[in-house]
């Protein structure tokens, strides 16, 4: 079967490419255009050509494959179509086109995903509104406040679009010029008759074929008029996307279903979400079926099954070529302004019926397309419709019609938004996603609103999808199934519709859009009332709760209508007839919602301090209770408008306050605000976590503004309007606290009562006091206080920094948001705080300005209690500071601040304070203060009674300031609280009380405040003041007494101890002494003798004893080479920081050999060390133990540590720093002489070390016998100094004195391990090595040709030789000299060496600057090397004339090599420094030359030997990459960049590596390759050939670093970018523009330089779990 198919479709093609040649594209139009039916002729010429060139055979073939098709498209089916629109060669018709064309000014650059889009805070109409970046580069905004954001793809660039933006609508790439067109002006008519109508008809031709195509639902035939000639039996088995199944399933049933490899399986996976739809068979019709039935039966089991059509492979031909069409279309009409019309009116021509047009057809049929079908024709509709002003306008009536409207007018056709609820892809991909395109433009959506009522239909639709009713009609979700939350999602995007229509309000109203407010009002209304009231709760007594009853649901929609709620009370407040109407509809609403309430409940009367007011019997802890009061908010909400418009002054006789009851309006709210004290109080325990949760929400941020805060409004509207003597007794008795209050002996009986109850009745007080506090104290609403939105703004931030310092982002995440996304915080903040940049770490934060300390109140609403708390500490505390005279634990009055003035209609609320009833209450309990608490009270209600007495008093004290003198002041405190209290209680007056209270004992924490009250009303009270004073002062004098005179105790007896002790004392003093004089005498020595490292004159190290510590056991011990063995816990890893070669392949472990390293230093050993030491045998047993619990831990749980066991990896126990070895400590002593002068263990730690190297280097199993082991071990020595020598070269410290102990002991111990490892190898082993090192240099015709002299790095070389000399030296038994001076030989040798190295590879530019002066000694000697290289090389090398230039070149090319090797020998020989490489500074190169014992001028050493030595090249350090200043720059290059695999796709996750600047694709199965045997991300494969298996990233679209080593073990680390207020922005979340800081990419870099990453990374895990279980090698 499959041979022949595989002929016939060669025969196919081959018969294709002959008729390619012959076919003409200028003939076939020509006879199109004399057809007198031009939709037959064009139909026909499809049916013959497009199943012969698209979909033939399997499909994923190769690329060639894919331009095959392109091409035949091109020249057979869409050149004809081009000759016939333009009449004229294509390329030069589309010229002149575009030529006679004037574009029009706006953008629309559609958004690709990941695209960086600019919104400008201060111009822009509403947050939808965008830019592109070269729009926005070009635009007055980029000198704004701005947001930036990733595009999620779809959306188009507003620029040139003036409805927009406030301001700048154009770039200066789109500014209209004068030439340019009216808009008025009709396009077409710019087009040549003839062009107009054939492309109309060409247009309507081809938009109704893509149309028929795309909605086409039969599978095996095809629409009349496109049958094909041959029809053969070949099919595709067609996988469809969903959002149901996940990546695992799909591809585990591919593999069963066509039995493929994972990695096609994979590859059809991600092309099905990419594209929507991805044939995975081709064949026959039985063989595609029978695939189909796998696929079906496999996932059906736990959901439903994957949807899979069995095409024949002409449909799917035509499907494809629609698409080209579509597109074909979308590009054609680009070019002109007049064509684009034109395919507008072919698109939106109605034929029969409302919804009839082929666009119609298109959105009615867009849930049924696949992604691919979608994402062409939405961009096809963007690029015409919505760049067309005209028809922009009549499609968004049709788009509103097609989406919302359907539903209530025709009972047609299907309608988009419940095909939407029902459809299973993102909204994205979803026509109704072009809303945001149509209703956010001001104009369309008033004329949509008046026109088509689309505010009144967007709500009636939403409220007919949530069917869930109670008896009482509100809403009530029950326990919700994930589909139900899918739904719920999808009808809340009707939510998103409406939000867009009222986002910006209106500024002149017309009588009908009023007309059609009102009835979205009504609609609205209707909304809310099936929201009033809604999750009742009841309190549970007895038992627990058994369900945890659903509330997320409520609270979901509450918060996404927040907005709108606000929104529309913004437009009301723009009108004063729109706002009177509103408030009358609020107000009916209300009143059916009241009678809806539960009659006939009994009503009661209630007396109390003289006063008696009539209520009804319900307790809020025995009856149902709900949190929803929509209804209720929004009538406040209206209420604060009309004080604010100052309406109810001057038109109150339109107003319906006389139906206001008041005790009404504030029943429902009341209840609220009582089960949130009840909550608090512990009485609602037994109603589980889901109470709990809404109160916290009802408080929280997101809802506050539109629940919190306006059930607080609600009782002061309610308080202003009634008696304050029967406001405050109907809140008694809600709060269930009325008996308490009204009968004299209560107390008493109660404190025989339950203790339980007692403390819940005290905190049910403290709330009752604290809701009064709010009621008469928050007046920063404009409206409700004479204030504006930016005193609100302002108040709100004092608060939030009274608590603490804090960064921007969390500011704005404590203030509320409007629908603009905008809190207002910046305009306010400068004013209040001053601005702290950060560090290298940490984050900027703003601290409040003394000056404002002032406006703090203790009881501020939005506090919770966590912050009530912190922040009186912090108050005190600054207090404290401020105040000098007092001492640490006095307390400070915290007095409530002055408020603002009430506005007219909230002005009664003051007669709250001075009303009988409070002042029972407060005199009630500061009669209970007189004695200490047995619990019959709390300090907390005292506080808030002394509080309320402040504001009352401040209060009368502004009133008399601001009243002219003659008018009578109607606000009299203070001779209210002088008179004595009436019947039942009665005590004396509250002033009485206060002052007996003022000195009680028990109360000295609230002295001040008392103190403070009391000096407010007169002044006599000072001269208590200063007996306080005088009385602190006394007992300061006292304390400082008391303190001299256990100091001169102190001191006596240690005076006494040391004349015990004396010999003590007396021997660590002489020790102290020799030890200095010691350090003297060398540093005096080395001003006479210069100081040598090597060679025979050097000045040794004496043999040093050298004691230390194990960390484990604590023991000490000296280290010797035969005592037992001490370690240093140690991390060998491979490194490529040096790296100068980064495309070179890893070696071949097998066959690699290490003897020679090259210069280019792509990959090295690096060996770092915590500096803990521990004995060995310690640390064996230490190692066991973490090997035994890593065993019984795998088999507990699945899963990585922080530390890999089986790779030897080890925390070291005492600083918990990653470790897999230790190296041995060897005594100070030259290198050994005969064959074993170690001790077992010794040498058994030496093995142990040398095969961490060699496993790590080699990544080979330890092989003790391999030759290559004593190189590996030499080669960690070599590296870890090159290494370390760079880094101090960069940071511009000195050579020697400036390092870490750690690092100088893992050096020193390095070194002196190196020189004795050979003692652990065959001596032949290391003596053929040496012999094959000296030969690279002295040419030997026996040893096997060493590489070129350039392929060697020179400071291997030494260190290689030097190590190897100690095994040959030891054949013979001469002294130590004979080494010392074989080492300076060799070091000469290499040296020489590499400085011919340097002639050979020096670049030499010609001097513009002439060196004056004769040459010096040096530049002769080098011009003399240099030309005798020459002469050997012929005429290889340049002629150079300037020695100086040439010197210049050879000592900056040397320098590198010389600081290692004095760093080398310094360590080998324990010798102590010269003074001059201890500080940076000049001097340094003289210093060296002789620290090493090389010639003043280092060519003698050259011209000494006269035989022809031989290369290096001058070492610039390795960096990370350049990062461009803006952030935004990155975002547009990742855009841009696509999936190397996946054919042009978008990557989701584009990674920058910071050491190479390569682009991945990372986390997504596209990139996988495999790495050892296992499926590794993008990431993971590049860093083990960038950075031998460590990685730093920078992920672009989260700027987040991640820094990842092995497959196992990564963690994420700041970005170095931060935005204006010190802040880094992971995940971009906030959106502000992020720049370069540099400091902290320093300090990422200094972290890779020194080889920390792994450190980092190890630390990371240890401190934060949830690391470890993160799959690395995914990303």
């Amino acid at each position: 079967m499959a041979a022949a198919q595989s002929d016939r479709d060669r025969d196919a093609s081959s018969a294709l490419c002959s008729e390619f040649l012959s076919f003409s594209a200028k003939d076939t139009a020509a006879r199109w255009l004399a057809a007198a039916d031009l939709q037959q002729e064009i139909y026909h010429h499809l049916a013959a050509y497009v199943p012969r060139i698209l979909c033939v055979g399997p499909s994923g073939g190769s690329s060639r494959e894919e331009q095959r098709e392109e091409l035949a498209c091109q020249l057979l089916l869409l050149a004809p179509l081009e000759w016939l629109l333009l009449g004229a060669e294509p390329a030069a018709g589309l010229a002149a086109l575009q030529e006679n064309n004037t574009p029009s000014p706006l953008c629309g650059h559609v958004f690709k995903v990941g695209e960086p889009t600019y919104s400008c805070r201060e111009c822009a109409a509403d947050p939808t509104c965008v830019l592109c970046m070269q729009c926005f580069l070009g635009s007055v905004h980029k000198e704004h406040r701005y947001r930036m954001t990733t595009s999620g793809g779809g959306g188009f660039c507003d620029c040139g679009d003036a409805e927009a933006w406030k301001k700048g609508p154009y770039c200066h790439k789109h500014t209209p010029t004068s030439s340019s067109r009216d808009s008025e002006e009709d396009p077409v008519a710019l087009l040549p008759a003839d062009m107009v109508s054939r492309s109309s008809s060409i247009f309507s031709v081809l938009l109704r074929y893509a149309v028929a195509m795309l909605t086409w639902e039969q599978e095996d035939q095809l629409p009349a008029g496109l049958e094909p000639p041959d029809r053969g039996d070949s099919y595709y088995c067609m996988l469809f996307n969903d959002e149901v199944h996940t990546y695992e399933q799909v591809i585990y049933t591919l593999q069963k279903a066509v039995n493929c490899s994972q990695k096609e399986a994979v590859s059809f996976a991600t092309t099905v979400d990419r594209d929507g739809r991805k044939s995975v068979r081709y064949g026959d019709f039985q063989f595609c079926d029978q695939a189909k039935s796998v696929i079906v039966r496999n996932t059906s089991r736990q959901s439903k099954p994957l949807r899979v059509h069995v095409m024949h492979s002409s449909v799917v031909a035509h499907q494809c070529f629609a698409l080209k069409a579509l597109s074909w279309l979308g590009q054609i009409i680009q070019y002109s302004d007049g064509l684009r019309r034109i395919l507008c009116q072919v698109g939106l021509q109605k034929e029969e019926g409302e919804y009839s047009s082929l666009v119609d057809k298109l959105m009615l049929n867009d849930s049924k397309m696949w992604k691919g079908a979608r994402n062409i024709y939405h961009q096809l509709l963007m690029n015409s419709l919505l760049m067309d002003l005209k028809y922009k306008k009549i499609f968004a009536i049709q788009f509103a019609k097609v989406t919302h409207l359907s539903h209530c007018y025709t009972p047609a056709p299907l309608r988009l938004q419940t095909d939407f609820m029902e459809d299973d892809h993102e909204r994205v991909v979803s026509v109704t996603s072009l809303s945001v395109q149509l209703f956010t433009v001001p104009t369309m959506a008033r004329m949509l609103m008046v026109e088509e009522d689309l505010m009144t239909t967007i709500i009636r639709t939403f409220v007919d999808h949530l069917r869930h009713r109670d008896l009482q009609g509100r809403f009530q979700f029950d326990r919700y199934t994930a589909q139900q939350a899918f739904k719920f999602g999808r009808v809340q995007s009707l939510i998103g519709d409406l939000k867009y229509v009222l986002i910006s309000r209106p500024s002149e109203w017309s009588d009908q859009l009023r007309v059609k407010f009102l009835e979205g009002l009504d609609a609205f209304l209707e909304l809310l009332k099936c929201m009033q009231g809604m999750d009742p709760v009841v309190r549970q007594v007895g038992q627990h709760i058994e369900m945890e009853p659903e509330w997320e649901a409520a609270f979901t929609m509450q918060m996404k209508l927040t907005h709108i709620i606000s929104m529309i009370q913004e437009w009301c407040s723009s009108d004063e007839r729109v706002l009177i109407e509103a408030y009358r509809k609020c107000l009916s609403a209300l009143s059916v919602c009241h009678s809806g309430l539960p009659d006939g409940e009994q009503p009661i009367s209630l007396s109390l301090a003289g006063h008696c007011v009539e209520t009804f019997r319900y307790q809020v802890s025995q009856d149902k209770v709900s949190i929803h009061l929509p209804v209720c908010r929004l009538l406040a909400g209206l209420h604060v408008l009309l004080s604010r418009t100052d309406v109810a002054n001057r038109f109150p006789e339109q107003l319906p306050l006389g139906e206001l009851s008041p005790p009404l309006l504030i029943e429902l709210p009341l209840r609220c605000l009582v089960l949130c004290a009840q909550v608090h109080a512990g009485m609602w325990r037994r109603n589980g976590f889901s109470l709990i949760n809404q109160i916290y929400y009802y408080h929280n941020v997101k809802c506050r503004v539109e629940m919190f805060d306006k059930d607080i409004i609600m009782l002061q509207a309610g308080a202003s309007m009634m008696d304050p003597n029967h406001f405050l007794m109907i809140v008694l008795s809600r709060f269930e606290l009325f008996h308490i209050f009204s009968s004299a002996d209560c107390r008493k009986r109660y404190s025989e009562a339950n203790k339980d109850v007692i403390q819940q009745n005290n905190t049910l007080i403290e709330e009752m006091l604290h809701l009064i506090i709010m009621v008469v104290g928050e007046r920063y609403v404009s409206g409700v206080g004479q204030v504006e939105a930016f005193d609100e703004v302002r108040r709100e931030i004092i608060h939030q920094l009274s608590i603490r310092p804090m960064a921007h982002s969390e500011l704005v995440k404590a203030l509320p948001e409007n629908g603009n996304k905008e809190t207002g915080l910046e305009r306010v903040i400068d004013t209040v705080a001053s601005f702290k940049s950060p560090g290298v770490t940490g984050r900027g934060l703003y601290e409040l300005r003394p000056e404002w300390n002032r406006h703090f109140n203790l009881y501020f609403h939005h506090y919770s209690r966590a912050d009530q708390s912190k922040a009186e500490e912090a108050q005190r505390k600054l207090r404290r500071q401020n105040g000098e005279n007092t001492g640490k634990h006095t307390p400070v009055p915290l007095p409530p601040p002055p408020p603002p003035p009430l506005c007219p209609l909230f002005g009664s609320l003051v007669n709250l304070l001075q009303c009988d009833v409070l002042l029972a209450v407060e005199g009630a309990v500061l009669q209970w203060a007189v004695e200490p608490s047995g619990g019959g009270w709390t300090e907390s209600m005292l506080q808030r009674v002394l509080h309320l007495v402040g504001v009352a008093l401040l209060e009368e004290q502004q009133q008399l300031e601001n009243s002219s003198g003659d008018d009578d002041v109607t606000f009299n405190y203070t001779c209210k609280i002088t008179r004595p209290g009436e019947a039942p209680s009665t005590s004396g007056s509250v002033l009485a009380l206060l002052e007996s209270l003022q000195n009680a004992p028990h109360l000295e924490v609230h002295k001040d405040m008392i103190t403070w009250i009391l000096k407010v009303p007169d002044t006599e009270t000072w001269t208590v003041r200063d007996k306080d004073k005088a009385e602190r002062k006394r007992k300061a004098e006292m304390a400082r007494l008391r303190r001299e005179k256990i100091m001169a105790q102190m001191s006596e007896m240690q005076k006494h101890f040391i004349n015990e002790n004396k010999e003590l004392f007396q021997q660590s003093l002489e020790e102290l002494e020799a030890s200095t004089s010691a350090v003297l005498t060398t540093h005096i020595n080395s001003g006479g003798v210069s100081q040598v490292c090597v060679g025979p004159k050097r000045v040794g190290g004496a043999e040093r004893r050298q004691l230390v510590t194990c960390i484990l056991c604590q023991e000490e011990q000296e280290v010797r080479g035969h005592g037992r063995a001490m370690v240093l816990a140690a991390f060998v890893q491979r490194s490529t920081v040096l790296s100068k070669n980064r495309r070179r392949n890893l070696p071949d472990p097998e066959h690699h050999d290490p003897v020679f390293m090259h210069p280019d230093l792509s990959l090295g050993i690096y060996t770092a060390s915590c500096g803990h030491i521990m004995h060995a045998t310690c640390w064996q047993r230490y190692f066991e133990a973490v090997q035994l619990k890593e065993q019984r831990r795998q088999q507990r749980l699945r899963g990585h540590t922080s530390y890999d066991v089986e790779n030897g990896e080890f925390l070291c126990p005492l600083c918990e720093c990653l470790s897999n070895t230790v190296i041995p400590l060897l005594p100070h002593t030259h290198s050994p002489h005969h064959r074993n002068p170690f001790s077992s263990s010794v040498s058994e730690m030496i093995t142990t070390f040398s095969m961490a190297t060699y496993k790590v280097g080699l990544k080979l199993n330890p092989n003790e016998t391999d030759p290559r082991v004593p190189v590996l071990s030499w080669s960690t020595c070599a590296f870890t100094i090159q290494s370390i020598e760079r880094l101090l070269m960069d940071e511009e410290k000195p050579l020697f004195g400036s390092l870490p102990c750690r690092q100088d002991d893992c050096l020193s111990s390095l070194a002196r391990f190196s020189s004795a490892c050979w003692t652990a190898a065959p001596p032949t082993t290391t003596h053929t090595h040496f012999i094959r090192l000296l030969a690279a240099l002295v040419p030997d015709s026996q040893v096997e040709t060493p590489p070129c002299i350039l392929d060697i790095d020179m400071f291997h070389l030494l260190v290689y030789s030097v190590m190897s000399y100690g095994s040959v030296h030891s054949l013979d038994q001469s002294g130590r000299r004979a080494v010392d001076s074989a080492h300076l030989h060799l070091l000469h040798l290499v040296t020489v060496a590499h400085l011919v190295q340097i002639l050979l590879t020096s670049t030499t530019e010609e001097v513009c600057m002439d060196h004056d002066g004769g040459e010096s000694e040096e530049e002769e000697l080098t011009c003399q090397l240099y030309n005798t290289l020459r002469k050997h090389l012929g005429s290889v090398l340049p002629e150079v004339t300037s020695g100086w230039q040439l010197f210049r070149c050879v000592k900056a090319g040397v320098l590198p090599f010389l600081r290692a090797a004095a760093l080398f020998f310094h360590y080998l020989n324990s010798t102590a420094p010269p003074a001059d490489l201890l500080v940076s500074g000049p001097g340094q190169w003289e210093a060296l030359l002789s620290f090493l014992s090389l010639p003043s001028n280092l060519l003698q050493l050259y011209h000494g030997q006269h035989t022809l030595l031989e290369p290096l090249i001058h070492r610039e350090s390795n960096r990370l990459i350049e990062l461009p200043e803006d952030y935004s720059v990155l975002i547009n290059q990742a855009s841009s960049f696509t999936c190397p695999r996946s054919g042009g796709d978008k990557s989701r996750a584009p990674t920058l590596c910071l050491v190479c600047g390569c682009m991945l694709c990372s986390q997504s199965y596209c990139c996988q390759t495999e790495l050892d045997g296992e499926d590794v991300g993008a990431c993971t494969a590049h860093t083990s050939t960038c950075g031998a298996g460590l990685g730093l990233f920078l992920r672009v679209r989260e700027s987040q670093v991640l820094f990842v080593a092995g497959k196992t073990k990564g963690c994420f680390y700041p970005p170095p970018y931060l935005d204006d207020y010190g802040e880094t922005d992971q995940g971009l979340k906030r959106g502000n523009p992020l720049h370069l800081c540099a400091e902290r990419y320093r300090k990422i870099q200094r972290l890779w330089r020194q080889h920390g990453i792994a450190e980092v990374i190890g630390h990371a895990q240890e401190a934060n779990q949830t690391l470890v279980a993160i799959d690395w090698q995914h990303l």
